[in-house]
Order: C-alpha cells, then structure tokens, then sequence
C-alpha cells in the first residue's frame, strides 16, 4: 500500500468518527464504529475502483463500482428506517450514513477540501440544529 492510500484510510476513519462520536453522544444505535467502518467501506472502495483502472487492460468504468457503494448504502440505510406509531425512527441515521459514504467517496477520488467541508457542515447539522429545532418547536418529537 502507498502513502497516499494510507493516509486517505486514515482521514476516512477520523471523519467517519467524528460523525459517529456525535450519534454516540446522541444514544444513537448507529454510532462511531458504524460510521468509521462506512466511510472506511467507501474510501477503500473508491481506491479499488481507481487502481482497478490502473491495472486492468480492458475498458473499465471505475464510476460503476461508486454507483454500486451508493446503491448498497441505500439498501443499508433503508433498513434502518421505520414507522413507530405516530411517528418515523432512522431518517437521520440513514442519512447520516448516507454522507458518510459520500464522504469516503470524496476521500477515495482524493477530494479532501470537499470531504472536510461536508463532514463539519454534517457535524453541525448533526450536533448543533438539534439545538435550534428543540427552540423553534419545542413540542416536537424527540425522534428522528
């Protein structure tokens, strides 16, 4: 492995586990461990995917193995989404692993400034609107 896949794995756990310290702070189901392994998931990848063209002869689309990842988290975050009564459980969680994966993906086709930008924008969103929801509407749902 090069240096440069080294260290894309390496920021994709640290972003990964930013998100999920947050969803861990939050009691979340879905929290450091599942975030680091999904954005870990999709960095690596996204890699596969790049080398795969440098080492292959043939016509080679490394686009379809990105599509395939994000198909994949779909059916993954789907899961995690339910009704409950009156109200919807693991909206955000799926969404939330969905970015992940769009930030591994970011990492993997070396984006950094773009995966740095979308995983402080998500940990605002995550941590911080939370907040400002509970203001607005204090009545609201403490659900998802």
């Amino acid at each position: 492995m090069d240096n440069l896949n080294l260290i894309k794995i390496l920021l994709a756990i640290f972003f990964g586990g930013v998100l999920g310290a947050e969803r861990a702070h939050a009691g979340k189901a879905a929290g450091m461990r599942t975030y680091m392994l999904t954005t870990l998931a999709a960095t690596t990848f996204t890699i596969i995917a790049q080398d795969a063209l440098i080492l292959t002869s043939t016509a080679y689309d490394p686009s379809r193995i990105i599509s395939q990842v994000i198909l994949g988290i779909g059916f993954i975050g789907g899961g995690l989404i339910f009704a409950k009564k009156d109200h919807v459980q693991g909206i955000t969680t799926a969404a939330g692993l969905w970015i992940s994966t769009a930030i591994g993906i970011a990492i993997g086709v070396n984006l950094y400034a773009l995966a740095t930008l979308v995983t402080l924008l998500s940990f605002i969103i995550l941590a911080i609107l939370p907040h400002l929801e509970e203001k607005i509407n204090p009545r609201q749902d403490k659900h998802e």
